[in-house]
């Protein structure tokens, strides 16, 4: 099982998120929201085999860490997992746009000088300008749209794109989340917790909770949770191949 987008390193306690990850065996996407922070959060998980680190720049962070862009290609070479990137239109962010889009689009462009980036997006908000961009960059790399809420056309445009979808136990708690997940096709689908952030009933996400949605997805495909496991290792097996 996986977890494809987890803020190690800002979880409160790394001790136990770090005992989670070990225990659990799940393979886990340690995500950074600015590429200063990349190195720590290498090293806070450099003992676990089944935990990769993503280089990004978080579009709530992009008009405040853009002079961070010139780090972000040093250390591009060094991971091929970039998030959390993306856009944010939402109330508070919306003001800052355009300094987001310059900050993606540059991105965007950096990673399409390889041939095997993952990348982990956000687009609350803003999701168009979203699929606009990675329609322009087409060999930025395999594009994961975390926590993913969109109209139907939205997501059948992301299909068309390649996008893999990665669905949180957070998720399962809300009418318009589980509509969006109803609409995703088996083989794109993903697991993530968004773990520190996302939270069910006051408590904090750890990778292990993932388990939720195995349930809620054995349940909505009425398939057994066996099956759903092995769709889901699938999934994962090609996107990382």
């Amino acid at each position: 099982m996986m977890d494809m987008h987890c803020h190690v390193d800002l979880y409160p306690d790394h001790d136990v998120v770090l005992k989670n990850i070990e225990t659990s065996g799940f393979y886990v996407l340690s995500v950074t929201t600015v590429p200063s922070a990349y190195g720590g959060t290498k090293k806070l998980t450099e003992n676990l085999n089944n935990c990769r680190t993503a280089l990004g720049l978080h579009p709530q962070l992009a008009h405040m860490r853009s002079n961070e862009l010139p780090l972000f290609d040093s250390l591009c070479s060094e991971t091929r997992y970039i998030g959390e990137i993306g856009l944010d239109g939402s109330k508070g962010y919306a003001d800052h746009i355009e300094v987001q889009k310059v900050v993606f689009e540059h991105i965007l462009a950096k990673c399409s000088e390889y041939t095997d980036k993952v990348l982990t997006i956000h687009s609350l908000n803003a999701v168009d300008a979203v699929l606009e961009l990675l329609n322009t960059y087409p060999d930025a790399g395999t594009p994961i749209l975390h926590w993913f809420l969109a109209t139907k056309k939205q997501v059948e445009k992301a299909i068309v794109r390649g996008c893999y979808f990665s669905v949180g136990p957070a998720m399962l708690h809300s009418n318009r989340a589980k509509k969006v997940i109803s609409w995703l096709p088996r083989e794109r689908v993903l697991l993530e917790t968004d773990g520190p952030f996302a939270k069910v009933k006051g408590q904090i996400q750890f990778p292990s909770d993932v388990e939720a949605v195995v349930d809620y997805l054995a349940e909505f495909w009425g398939i057994p949770i066996s099956d759903v496991n092995t769709t889901l290792r699938t999934n994962l097996k090609l996107l990382v191949s």
